[in-house]
């Protein structure tokens, strides 16, 4: 029996189908099935989802499903699904309800005991990941940073303890404050800037956050991005207690390239100094 028909509850099916997160050929063939044997898809975009369905000669009713209508559009699903419709929800690309919208429908067919199944597939956060050569049998994947510097900063400021790989998606305008900011709160890590992963351009960026700074300063990144930021190495997380702090932030200038302001923060971050008193002991140090 084919997986998009009706339960035995009298019910029907809501399938959590990911899409090519740029390169068509990487939809598997239960997706193509699935999509072809729902009774109607949820998109995001009814134009973007039309041109993969026309690539794979689909024909199917499609309903929009974004974040500006997923409040009221979630119960009216909920209503053909309980008169035993199968729908397909998918994202613009990639896996839906991460990062992207459908969670408010995952719940109500959960409470409305609609059987719920993934078809797993492409996912933009997880192929950076795979290939970024940062350690990945411990990450935290954080989606999107809030877009203004001084929620942002403080969103940062609650992962300043982090030991495993943190990984983000942010917009490319926005690329080079997150970047600073992170710099700023959480030290001279390890990073990777993933440009498009899967499409024609795709890039990956490795260095320092101090040296992707420097890079996208100059010529800013275009198309999806995905950051992923590493542990602090044991160069950042050790003291070398024979270094003065003066000689620790001329070492940071020189060697990594921050500026003054940059390079005392770091410097004092791994003392454990507040940044007043790093200040006063530099002083004090000339």
């Amino acid at each position: 029996m084919a997986e998009a028909a009706n339960s035995s509850s009298g019910t029907g099916t809501l399938f959590i189908v990911a899409t090519p997160i740029g390169n068509l050929e990487d939809i598997t063939l239960r997706a193509i099935r699935i999509l072809k044997e729902t009774d109607l898809i949820a998109c995001e975009d009814t134009r973007q989802t039309q041109k993969l369905l026309n690539h794979y000669g689909i024909r199917k009713r499609l309903v929009s499903y974004h974040l500006h209508n997923e409040l009221t559009r979630a119960p009216e699903l909920i209503i053909e699904l309980e008169q035993s419709a199968s729908v397909a929800l998918v994202s613009d690309a990639g896996t839906p309800v991460i990062s992207d919208p459908g969670h408010r429908l995952v719940s109500l067919c959960l409470r409305h005991h609609v059987a719920v199944v993934p078809i797993p597939g492409p996912c933009a956060f997880v192929s950076a990941l795979a290939a970024s050569g940062l350690p990945s049998d411990e990450f935290r994947f954080i989606g999107f940073l809030p877009s203004r510097s001084s929620a942002r900063r403080k969103a940062l400021e609650q992962l300043m303890h982090e030991t495993h790989t943190l990984v983000f998606y942010e917009a490319p305008h926005r690329v080079a404050e997150t970047l600073s900011d992170a710099l700023d709160i959480l030290g001279l890590r390890p990073a990777v800037l993933a440009r498009e992963v899967t499409k024609i351009h795709e890039e990956f960026l490795r260095g320092t956050l101090a040296e992707l700074l420097a890079q996208t300063s100059v010529k800013p990144p275009k198309g999806e991005i995905t950051l992923l930021i590493g542990a602090p190495s044991e160069q950042t997380m050790v003291v070398d207690q024979r270094q003065s702090l003066k000689q620790r932030v001329e070492q940071l200038e020189t060697e990594v390239g921050l500026d003054r302001k940059a390079a005392l923060k770091q410097a004092a971050r791994e003392r454990g100094l507040a940044k007043r008193e790093a200040y006063k002991q530099l002083l004090q140090e000339r």
